[in-house]
């Protein structure tokens, strides 16, 4: 059982910056692979970025390649997102997610992740 606390979202000015953290627990955090998704009002859930187990494998959906970066410490049994270059389209509620199966698969595969957090709202202003 793995549960997942989510943190760091808001409010931010277009082009600004956030880094969201989820945090787990249970001592087994380093054999999850780890992602974060986000859903916008009205929008289906979406993948955004997902990371290896080892942190030497990242995957990012193409709208957030080059603003968004994903990583872990596993010592602190954490995964980050950091956000740069905010804008209006990246408002949602980010939740992360683990999974034992490859960080790849929740690229394209709707049912990844076998435990959630509860999500944190991020909100960019035009």
């Amino acid at each position: 059982q793995v549960q997942l606390v989510e943190s760091g979202g808001g409010l931010v000015q277009t082009g600004g910056s956030l880094r969201l953290s989820c945090a787990a627990s249970g001592r087994t955090f380093s054999r999850y692979e780890m992602g974060w998704f986000r859903q916008a009002p009205g929008k289906e859930r979406e993948f955004v970025a997902a990371i290896s187990w080892s942190g030497g494998s990242k995957f990012y959906r193409d709208s957030v390649k080059g603003r968004f970066t994903i990583s872990r410490d596993n010592a602190k049994n954490t995964v980050y997102l950091q956000m740069n270059s905010l804008k209006p389209e990246d408002t949602a509620v980010y939740y992360c997610a683990a999974d034992l199966r490859p960080a790849v698969v929740a690229v394209k595969s709707t049912g990844w992740g076998a435990y959630w957090g509860q999500g944190t709202q991020v909100t960019v202003s035009s």
